[in-house]
């Protein structure tokens, strides 16, 4: 009964640091490239109703994902526009869009659907099933092997693989690829790229567009493949957030983003759970201290690792070309 315990526990980390990773890799490669983004959040929101909205008006959950996609593209561009082109400050940039996206999408959803600000929950072919896996069902009730197969790998919708499936594409492009290291460069000394002829500007802007894929993908996995698939106001609750203060504590590394992600997953999966936490442990714990405890450890990382964690020389500094 423990070990069945421990996987339901593990299942929902994994599943709560989905979109905590995909913000957090969205980050790095925005800051990788000297772009700093605290609207993470907003753009979460953004494509959380978007995929969400859309998803229920078709009835097609791709559909609704590309939209999500599409939403937090365009607040990308904004951003870009903002803090690229127009050098303005990218702090303020990004508040202004976690802003605009708390409050547009609640009116937006209650001019659609009239549902207080919220959308119809999803059914059928518009949410993301989950996925088993060859062999899975075989090997269920072979010892040990069997049950971790079946409930904590197999299972899981296709963004939750995605997902895993981004920590070593990113890390691959960030340190093998020349598109990476040029990203790397203009975060870490734009003049030296400029002068070598490659354009900052549109380094920075292709950051700020993966960045805005990825946070898309992150909304649409929480409003189109949790368990209750919809969106309700303000449903990020701060994960935007939380993943950049997993991606300090990563030291915008790709590997140490999934298992800071994964840290932060385990304690929203404990909070949400907190009846396992007896019947593994045999104690029982306050759920308003397991529902702080992801938000006391982000103050803790921002309190303790700031300093010591070293950001790209360049972020948040506007390139101003030399004549």
């Amino acid at each position: 009964m423990e070990l069945i315990a421990i996987l339901d526990i593990l299942d929902s980390t994994v599943r709560s640091a989905t979109p905590l990773l995909l913000a957090c890799l969205a980050g790095l490669f925005s800051e990788r490239a000297g772009i700093f983004d605290i609207g993470l959040e907003g753009k979460m929101l953004a494509a959380a109703f978007g995929a969400a909205a859309i998803a229920a008006i078709t009835g097609s959950v791709w559909i609704g994902l590309f939209a999500g996609i599409g939403a937090s593209l365009m607040l990308s561009a904004i951003h870009g526009l903002a803090s690229i082109t127009f050098r303005g400050n990218q702090l303020i940039s990004g508040v202004a869009i976690n802003f605009f996206a708390a409050g547009m999408t609640v009116v937006i959803a209650q001019s659609l659907f009239g549902q207080g600000g919220r959308t119809p929950q999803l059914s059928g072919d518009g949410r993301f099933g989950p996925i088993t896996l060859p062999f899975a069902e075989t090997l269920r009730d072979v010892p040990i092997l069997g049950p971790i197969y079946y409930e904590l790998i197999s299972g899981h919708t296709i963004l939750i693989y995605f997902a895993l499936l981004c920590v070593p594409l990113t890390w691959w492009v960030l340190s093998s690829t020349r598109f990476g290291l040029r990203l790397r460069a203009v975060g870490e000394n734009p003049s030296a790229v400029d002068t070598a002829g490659v354009s900052v500007v549109g380094l920075r802007f292709a950051a700020v567009a993966i960045c805005g894929v990825l946070c898309g993908i992150a909304g649409a996995q929480l409003a189109t493949a949790e368990p209750a698939a919809g969106f309700v106001k303000d449903m990020t609750a701060g994960r935007g957030f939380i993943a950049l203060a997993a991606l300090i504590f990563a030291k915008w590394r790709p590997w140490y983003a999934l298992l800071s992600c994964l840290l932060f997953g385990l304690l929203q999966a404990i909070a949400i759970r907190p009846d396992q936490i007896e019947a593994v442990f045999g104690f029982q714990v306050q759920a308003q201290l397991l529902d702080a405890l992801p938000y006391i450890l982000t103050v803790i990382i921002l309190a303790g690792f700031v300093g010591k964690a070293i950001p790209p020389r360049a972020g948040g500094e506007p390139y101003v070309k030399e004549r």
